[in-house]
């Protein structure tokens, strides 16, 4: 008997129990694809077995490869063979005259989704923790257990085009709307019904239904109109990608191939290119990111500190950033008391969150009793009553640090003395913060971004002062959150905000030369920015800049030897430039709040410069270098406690191309050496802000690395 699973017997029908031993979840590796064809050869062989049901006792169903056998893969010919057994097996499987059906509860994710597809039919839950997805292209890959061949001719091949290209998650009531699954029923039911399902497929074949629009079928009923598909899919991803990305142009390769050659040719593509993205830098990197994420849903302070945690927390200011902040609280069963000075400000946010939430009801991931019930959680404060049985408090208001301290000596008169204030500040240190504050030991910075439902990070900020266990508990509560965590050093800035504003200054001295706005979006995009330096600040708010550029951080910026700041942002607040949100910034903006081009009227506040073409090299290196060379200071002077936190912040905060792996990997990738003869070339050309920094000289001196 293998040891991934245990087989029980039901009336001819074979029960395989999927579980992985030592493992939390089912993960697919070389072992347990053997495993798997030893099973199925094995109930193949058995006289007593009319059919078979392959379930998961985990609380998923299977949870993708292992993504640590890609780490062994060196060169080519590594994993091909690999690839092709696997292939074999699911074609066996797909072939058998014993009908299989896959019984799919919880997350059932790349390899697992392909496994499933090539049973003979699937059912699956309708509990809101159920989904598949093929998101193999996250990682820089592309599915590579016959995803690409099975998915398109099950479903249709836009609609699968859409799911391997995005990677996105199909919940089970649309999945059972374009025949990835063909019944779905309750948690309890579903083996009973996948039993049944079985009984029946051994009379006769499953008869689906298209589901496809009459459209989606003529474009897909011949070569003809097909490659009109694969032309169209093609531009888009390169619209999107700007080309920084090779997977998606393999899978939509490995897809043409299958549909136009025939599924066997289609699954040696998927074999040959599988093995060549893993051999590429940018799977490598994303892999690299997939790791450093997984590691931060752990809390570094378990074991040396005992952990607190937060089952009801206050949030002070009820605006975009605390509605946010009380939103992804609640969705993980923390009590809420939400505080404003204004009782419509509340029931604002509270409509918001409910509006979020009751998406959720529509697309069948949540019921709306559940809904309500995770409404119900937030309770609105107009005082500081109640808050004497809170642990954590966290605050989001204006960014004026005599306000901000008010707050902490409110909060500490109406709170218990092992009550956590945490401030949501994007700049002010923490320290000023709690300059004045009783208990300083008890305050942090926890530095949400926006829209924090949206946003994966987190950055917590801790000073000399801050008690370990607070640092241990708002870890904790970002980990509930839903987020991925840095914990960094306090100082003007901190991490993200302190690299974010050269680089964001580099933009407005290069409007300041001439360069069009447009133009260094499109550049710092093509490098692999998710959104150009000029959109960006018209996203956060212009208000948000300002304030950046009126605060302790551009003081401490202008003691940098070289140094040279632009103000203009300043100048535009001030004659009522806000960006997106009043739908008057660097863009224009129509009724909808689309943008429309760039306001040609912002260049007088950078003194009418003489328009000019820029390299977009040129572009490229001076942003790019200038972000790079502060988060090397961050590392010098200890704002950054490793690498791992630097390249986790700036990617998941700021949109530091991932494909790169992060400022430290991407020194690392390129090496120290070429990155000092750059900044040295920038640095002739246009001043000694481009110096590079201490450590980076160092590091190239002694022939180190960050990473090992």
């Amino acid at each position: 008997m293998a040891e991934i699973a245990t087989i029980e017997k039901r009336n001819g029908v074979a029960i395989i129990w999927l579980d992985q031993p030592n493992e939390k979840i089912n993960k697919v590796s070389l072992d347990f694809v053997a495993d798997i064809d030893k099973i199925f050869q094995q109930l193949e062989n058995d006289g007593e077995v009319k059919a078979a049901v392959l379930i998961s006792k985990k609380k998923d169903f299977i949870a993708g490869a292992d993504i640590e056998m890609f780490q062994n893969v060196k060169k080519k010919g590594d994993f091909i063979d690999f690839t092709r057994n696997g292939h074999q097996s699911l074609f066996k499987l797909e072939r058998s005259k014993k009908p299989v059906v896959a019984a799919v509860h919880g997350a059932c994710l790349g390899a697992g989704t392909e496994i499933a597809l090539a049973c003979h039919a699937r059912v699956a839950s309708d509990d809101r923790s159920t989904h598949f997805a093929l998101p193999e292209v996250m990682l820089g890959l592309l599915p590579g257990g016959g995803g690409t061949q099975r998915l398109p001719r099950l479903i249709g091949i836009q609609r699968a085009l859409d799911i391997m290209l995005t990677g996105k998650k199909i919940y089970a009531g649309k999945a059972k709307k374009m025949n990835l699954v063909d019944k779905v029923t309750t948690k309890e039911a579903l083996l009973n019904a996948a039993i049944e399902l079985a009984v029946q497929l051994t009379k006769a074949p499953i008869q689906r239904k298209d589901s496809r629009t009459f459209l989606e079928k003529l474009l897909e009923s011949n070569s003809i109109t097909r490659g009109i598909v694969f032309r169209k899919a093609k531009e888009m991803v390169l619209k999107k990608t700007l080309g920084n990305y090779p997977a998606p142009l393999k899978i939509l390769e490995c897809v043409e191939i299958g549909m136009e050659e025939g599924i066997d040719k289609g699954l040696e593509a998927e074999a040959t290119k599988f093995e060549e993205l893993i051999l590429t830098n940018e799977s490598r990197q994303l892999i690299n990111i997939f790791f450093n994420m997984t590691e931060k849903k752990k809390n570094p302070y378990e074991g040396k500190v005992p952990i607190k945690e937060a089952n009801t927390i206050a949030m002070i200011g009820a605006g975009f950033m605390g509605a946010g902040i009380t939103q992804v609280s609640v969705m993980d069963g923390i009590n809420v008391l939400l505080k404003d000075v204004k009782e419509e400000t509340i029931a604002a946010a509270k409509q918001g969150i409910w509006k979020d939430l009751f998406k959720k009801v529509q697309r069948k991931t949540m019921t709306q009793p559940e809904a309500e019930e995770i409404l119900n959680r937030v309770e609105s404060k107009l005082d500081y009553s109640g808050f004497d049985k809170v642990d954590i408090i966290v605050e989001a208001v204006f960014e004026e640090i005599k306000l901000k301290q008010k707050i902490v000596a409110d909060c500490e008169a109406a709170s218990r003395p092992d009550c956590v204030f945490a401030s949501n500040t994007s700049a002010l240190p923490i320290s000023h913060i709690a300059e004045k504050a009783t208990r300083p030991e008890n305050i942090i910075g926890m530095h949400y971004f926006s829209p924090v439902p949206k946003m994966p990070l987190l950055e917590i900020i801790k000073t000399p002062k801050t008690a370990d266990w607070v640092t241990a508990a708002c870890f904790e509560l970002g980990i509930r959150q839903g987020k991925t965590c840095i914990v960094v050093n306090d100082g003007p800035g901190f991490y993200t905000t302190r690299i974010l504003a050269p680089y964001i200054n580099e933009c407005m001295l290069l409007i300041e030369e001439g360069c069009d706005a447009a133009q260094i979006d499109r550049a710092m995009k093509k490098w692999g920015f998710p959104v150009g330096p000029v959109a960006l600040q018209d996203e956060v708010g212009i208000d948000i800049g300002a304030h950046i550029m009126t605060s302790d951080l551009v003081e401490f910026a202008k003691q940098r030897e070289g140094a040279r700041i632009n103000d203009s942002v300043v100048k535009m607040y001030k004659d009522g430039y806000s960006g997106k949100k009043n739908k008057r910034g660097f863009y224009k903006y129509d009724e909808k709040g689309k943008k429309r081009g760039i306001d040609e009227n912002i260049y007088k506040y950078f003194g009418n410069p003489s328009r000019k073409e820029f390299a977009q090299e040129t572009i490229q290196h001076r942003m790019g270098m200038m972000m790079l060379n502060e988060a090397l200071y961050c590392m010098e002077e200890g704002i950054l406690e490793s690498a791992t936190d630097g390249d986790v912040g700036a990617i998941f905060g700021l949109g530091f191309p991932p494909f790169t792996g992060g400022p430290f990997r991407y020194i690392d990738h390129v090496g120290a050496h070429k990155v000092i003869a750059l900044m040295d070339d920038l640095t002739a050309k246009y001043g000694a802000r481009f110096k590079p920094a201490k450590i980076l000289k160092e590091m190239a001196a002694k022939g180190e690395t960050f990473y090992k």
